[in-house]
């Protein structure tokens, strides 16, 4: 019986992370444009700040799951925690731009250790009976991040400076790294004579950077590119060698077997589809607001409120009721209400009124929310104690890599409306106003974005849908799939 006042303490802990990073995050957008001005940065330099973060965490949540899962989760989590602090303290010192890129990407490790242990260390804590009550929970303190982010944000830049940004993390990060020490335990049992696959941690960690770093030049740049070219081959090589390893490999870092459990592996194809469908919606409607309305990014921050909102009540009820009627019903159902959002969203024009994308943005979000909690319900109920973390792992890569994926599909759609001047400015809220952008062609490109967005979204109920039964992972099943291989 796994004890009540532990999993709520395991709860806070976690909860406190997802509000630091979140926070971080959202605040830090908001930011952009005081940052650049402070550090006379390019725009290419303020444009990697925010991508890179996104970047290195796709990168590296699997193979920090898998260490966890031989390791241990505590020690891995106040280490991130830890980091976090020690990076928000650079990050808040830096002296120009390259600096900052730096540490932010050291302070993305942090946010990795975190991500990569939160869910496995709630799914350790809660029996299956209440898991997707406690992640609606930590779902729903992510949204309230997301709502007030954007207004901490607006207000510490005004009567702080840009650097207050960080400073915040740091009264949040000393407390949460001593919370998360003295309240966790480590609850599961750590199996000896474990070895950690550096060739196949190597191999994915560059062919994965390959792939998201050839996305985010060519969607800024152009998709022609011989850089772009090489990269997507050097990604195709090397995942494919991955694959090829980790099946070879008696204790991969990546266990395989997740994706040919029909149950896991559906609802990871729905975590990227619809990471894909939602990714890049917050970063065109900003564009939008500002570009086409004229509203200045401190308010396009507040209009964007309604996604978290409606999430905020929704993650914490479809976590209680999937607790009583399972996923697949709530998650498929959450991406077909996502999908009415996307819908209303193709017919937008320069006349469309703020109230109807307000009405839009919350049917979205409670689709979102009513999604989430069950579909990452689903992954951590089926796979054993000693695969949580490289369970969670994948999900968190499958989500990020589908946001990478969508903001870059979307800016090379747009790409031909804007000039590259005034795309980078949008991105990085410098321009309001519509100079340098063909609206007609512009609106049409958002069109074109959210059909994208839609299609995606249903094939993500579709897969959705689609998922099996609870999967087996007796161990002479397992000895037996080993066999079958070899």
């Amino acid at each position: 019986m796994k004890s009540d006042n532990y999993k709520w303490m395991a709860l806070s802990c976690t909860s406190l992370g997802a509000l630091m990073a979140v926070l971080n995050g959202t605040s830090l957008t908001i930011a952009l444009p005081d940052v650049m001005k402070g550090l006379n940065a390019s725009l290419s330099i303020i444009t990697w700040v925010l991508m890179g973060y996104m970047l290195a965490m796709t990168i590296l949540v699997p193979s920090i799951g898998r260490v966890a899962d031989m390791f241990g989760r505590k020690k891995l989590y106040v280490s991130g925690f830890a980091i976090f602090t020690l990076a928000s303290i650079l990050c808040s010192i830096s002296q120009n731009g390259v600096q900052l890129l730096i540490f932010r990407i050291l302070q993305s490790i942090g946010g990795s250790l975190l991500v990569a242990n939160s869910t496995a260390i709630v799914t350790d804590a809660f029996h299956k009976r209440e898991l997707g009550k406690a992640l609606g929970i930590n779902g729903m303190v992510i949204s309230v991040a997301a709502v007030i982010g954007p207004i901490l944000g607006g207000f510490l830049v005004t009567f702080g400076g840009w650097r207050s940004i960080f400073y915040i993390n740091i009264p949040i990060g000393v407390i949460g790294t001593i919370w998360a020490a003295t309240q966790l335990k480590e609850t599961m049992k750590i199996t000896e004579k474990q070895r950690f696959d550096f060739i196949g941690t190597i191999v994915f960690s560059i062919g994965m950077l390959s792939l998201l770093v050839g996305l985010t030049i060519g969607a800024f740049k152009s998709w022609t590119d011989p850089m772009v070219i090489v990269l997507f081959v050097v990604a195709v090589i090397l995942i494919t060698l991955f694959v090829y390893i980790e099946n070879k490999t008696e204790q991969p870092m990546m266990d395989l077997r997740l994706f040919k459990v029909k149950i896991i592996a559906f609802a990871y194809a729905s975590t990227l589809l619809n990471g894909i469908a939602r990714g890049a919606v917050t970063l065109l409607l900003t564009f939008f607001f500002q570009g086409i309305k004229g509203i200045d990014p401190l308010r396009a921050g507040f209009l964007l409120a309604p996604f978290a909102v409606s999430m905020m009540i929704m993650s914490p009820i479809s976590g209680y009721l999937s607790d009583k009627h399972g996923a697949r019903v709530l998650s498929t159902l959450g991406l077909v209400i996502s999908s009415v959002g996307l819908l209303g969203m193709m017919t937008i024009s320069s006349n469309t009124s703020i109230f109807e994308l307000v009405v839009l943005m919350l049917i979205m979000g409670a689709g979102s929310g009513l999604f989430f909690t069950p579909n990452t319900s689903s992954v951590m109920n089926n796979v054993p104690a000693d695969k949580r973390g490289i369970a969670a792992g994948v999900r968190t890569m499958m989500n990020n890599g589908g946001n990478v994926l969508s903001i870059a599909i979307s800016m090379a759609i747009i790409a031909s409306s804007i000039s590259p001047k005034a795309m980078q400015a949008l991105f990085v809220g410098t321009q309001v106003g519509s100079q340098g952008i063909a609206i007609n062609q512009f609106i049409h490109g958002l069109r074109i974005a959210f059909t994208i967005s839609l299609i995606c979204s249903l094939a993500a109920a579709v897969m959705s849908y689609m998922r099996g039964s609870q999967p087996d992972w007796s161990e002479d099943k397992i000895v037996k799939e080993k066999k079958a291989a070899i």
